[in-house]
């Protein structure tokens, strides 16, 4: 008899128990936890017909809910032993205990995540009424001079500050929406009151005369971006998969990393080349055959940095720093689901999904979308080695993406003074059937995707990062900026300057590129990018056109050529032929060619004579880049003072220099950039307002005229010079 009553306590009590906190609102008060027991009939009185009545139930009493109240508050989670000793002082079976204690906790979670919740709620109605000044102050933006709407250089830092903080409202807004629909179970509802500043505009293009267009121009972000994000995490299902996987991909990078022949053969060159038979049978399992129509990419590269092996790891496990290193590279990338944080307060066994975007700085270049886990792991030896590989099998229904990566990543292994020693393997399966035929050496080199290019531009991003840390600057060069803050602003505002070009000029499927002529490898191509409420850009409508085409001089000169301020006025139509001068410089590397600029141009136009540049050009073995803004003086000053970059708008355009492939020094040795280049030409031009076809076409022509002009003058300065 007791057994059975017990046990139809137990089912009882396990029945009441509230599945979500909305049924617990509603049922549960402090008073009122109750058991109930069951009388089964004797076996003289039972009637098979005859359900099992359930009437007797146990309200406890005043004292026992206050001794269990009195016990809550010391300890919610009573143990074995301690539940079965309250049981003996209260007169209540252990299991009638355990139950009271689970309830009361749910009790308590509901009741703070209701006064969580409503406190939400206020701070969202408290940021909308915020928004919705700054909005409004923002749509009266006026110039202090002449009264009319503002444009670029003439924005006060206050309207600039009400940008960029209406921005970071609007994450903070979708920051605690995202926390209230947790809690209440549906999100709230829309904030069509957020939509954006300016209204949304394409261009349209009609004839002109640089040939027939249909369409539109394509928008940068306007429909890449929601297929980018389309990506959603893994299931449950697939986790201890997932894990699996990265297990055995971490085995294999070790092993890529630290084997020698017969699995990397060196040819004559000294390149070393994988062995695709001997790796099949090093690595039967891996993630499977490779798919019809791919193929592979594989290379290996070591370099020594100047950065401890501790901060290496935390730039790679953090989704954002990696793109602003890797952001020659990496055009975007996204953590989908972070599976394990790690252990003992650092990195070691974290495992993140992740999918990002692999570009060349040219639109004549596809990029490579992955969707990978990337594992990070500290070896007995002290050795941190982070790898990643594809789940492209995990999507269903099919896989989308051309590319995959096979175990890929790095082994970071510590040395004396700060130092590190890094081993990095790249290895791929690709279709890259549509890559232009004049950067399909550079290509097929590895040095577009392959190790060499990551190992060097981690090379060159570790000594920019120790020259931004310098403190003991020489002050004999009056160009030479001392100061700490001043340097730590610049070289922020620089290095935004230069995330802001390497985004937008790769042919990343975020970017809907226009081909404007049909003449041949430099054609012109144009896209329109909505610049509304992204702190840091000029409002309104900014057009950017690209080209790359061939020339053969070697990187090195065409590098020199486009950074040296006195050949600017040769092919820099912007500056009329006005003498430039270096007003202010930061060295960032090894490299005299890696540097920040602060540039005059002299000119006798009054309007440019407010105006600064902001160059940054920096070069390793597998590229270069030479990038500038125009910057206002006033802007500036702030900046070198110590003061925020992010009050400062930038467009910024440039080149992005590329050998074209590995060539043969004078003595017959490889080495990159020593035959020709493939320089990238990209501008940005502000338009404020396109209210009709017709200047949206004027002002396409424009830009096409611009960046043609540039080119040709490019190309006879440095073929003259060569000569």
């Amino acid at each position: 008899m007791f057994q059975s009553n017990l046990f139809d306590t137990q089912h009882h009590v396990l029945d009441m128990t509230p599945k979500s906190p909305e049924n617990e609102l509603g049922k549960i008060r402090e008073d009122d936890y109750e058991t109930e027991t069951m009388e089964a009939p004797s076996g003289e009185d039972q009637d098979p017909n005859q359900r099992a009545k359930r009437k007797r139930y146990h309200r406890h009493t005043q004292r026992q809910i206050q001794e269990m109240e009195n016990f809550f508050k010391e300890c919610p989670h009573p143990d074995d032993k301690q539940r079965k000793e309250l049981s003996r002082e209260l007169g209540l079976e252990p299991l009638q205990v355990k139950f009271w204690f689970q309830n009361k906790r749910t009790q308590m979670k509901a009741q703070h995540e209701r006064h969580e919740n409503a406190v939400l709620k206020a701070d969202n109605e408290k940021l909308r009424l915020e928004n919705n000044r700054y909005k409004e102050a923002l749509s009266n933006a006026t110039c202090p001079n002449c009264g009319g709407p503002a444009a670029l250089g003439e924005m006060s830092f206050d309207e600039q500050h009400l940008r960029i903080e209406n921005a970071r409202l609007r994450e903070e807004i979708d920051r605690i929406s995202g926390i209230a629909a947790k809690y209440v179970g549906k999100p709230l509802s829309s904030y069509s009151h957020l939509s954006p500043l300016v209204p949304s505009r394409s261009l349209g293009l009609g004839v002109g005369n640089f040939g027939a267009q249909t369409g539109f121009v394509g928008e940068m972000y306007a429909g890449g971006n929601d297929l980018f994000r389309s990506f959603s995490g893994p299931t449950e299902a697939d986790k201890p998969m997932i894990v699996e996987l990265a297990v055995a991909a971490m085995e294999e990078l070790i092993r890529m990393a630290q084997a020698g022949d017969p699995l990397w053969v060196s040819n004559d060159n000294s390149t070393e080349i994988l062995n695709e038979e001997e790796y099949l049978r090093t690595f039967p399992r891996g993630i499977g055959p490779k798919p019809l129509g791919l193929k592979s990419e594989a290379s290996r590269e070591s370099v020594v940095v100047i950065m401890n092996h501790i901060n290496l790891v935390e730039i790679l496990m953090d989704v954002k720093r990696w793109s602003t290193v890797f952001c020659g590279i990496v055009s975007r990338a996204m953590t989908l689901e972070v599976l394990s944080t790690g252990v003992a307060g650092n990195y070691n066994g974290a495992l993140q999904v992740m999918t990002a975007e692999f570009q060349v700085p040219s639109p004549l270049v596809p990029s490579r979308e992955n969707y990978f886990v990337r594992y990070c792991k500290q070896h007995a030896d002290g050795t941190w080695a982070v790898v990643d590989v594809s789940l492209d099998n995990l999507r269903s229904p099919t896989p989308l993406s051309s590319s995959r990566r096979r175990p890929s990543g790095c082994l970071i292994q510590e040395l004396p003074n700060g130092y590190s020693k890094v081993v990095w393997v790249e290895h791929v399966e690709v279709d890259d059937r549509a890559v232009h035929n004049i950067y399909r050496p550079v290509v097929n080199s590895g040095l577009a995707f392959g190790a060499k290019r990551w190992v060097a531009t981690l090379d060159r991003q570790c000594e920019r990062l120790a020259s931004s840390m310098a403190n003991n600057i020489p002050a004999g060069d009056l160009c030479v900026i001392t100061s700490t803050e001043g340097r730590k602003s610049m070289l922020k505002l620089a290095e935004r300057m230069v995330m802001s070009f390497c985004t937008g000029v790769g042919a990343s499927t975020a970017h809907a590129w226009t081909t404007l002529s049909a003449t041949g490898s430099d054609d012109v191509r144009v896209m329109t990018r909505k610049s509304m409420d992204d702190p840091g850009r000029p409002p309104g409508i900014v057009l950017s056109a690209a080209t790359s085409f061939w020339i053969p001089v070697p990187t090195k000169r065409v590098f020199d050529f486009l950074r040296d301020e006195n050949s600017r006025s040769e092919w820099d139509i912007l500056s009329n032929g006005g003498l430039v001068q270096e007003m202010a410089h930061i060295a960032n590397g090894r490299d005299p060619g890696n540097c920040v600029s602060l540039l005059r141009v002299n000119s006798a136009n009054s309007s440019q004579s407010n105006m600064l540049i902001l160059q940054e050009s920096c070069s390793d073995s597998t590229g270069s880049y030479v990038i500038y803004a125009p910057v206002d003086i006033v802007a500036m000053n702030v900046v070198l003072s110590g003061g925020d970059p992010d009050y400062v708008a930038l467009l910024p355009s440039g080149f992005a220099i590329l050998p074209d492939g590995p060539g043969l020094n004078g003595g017959g040795i490889l080495e990159v950039g020593s035959g020709g280049s493939l320089l990238t030409v990209a501008f940005q031009i502000l338009v404020d307002s396109i209210p009709t076809a017709k200047l949206s076409l004027g002002s396409v022509a424009t830009v096409n005229s611009l960046i043609k002009c540039t080119v040709e003058r490019i190309k006879a300065a440095v073929m003259c010079e060569t000569a």
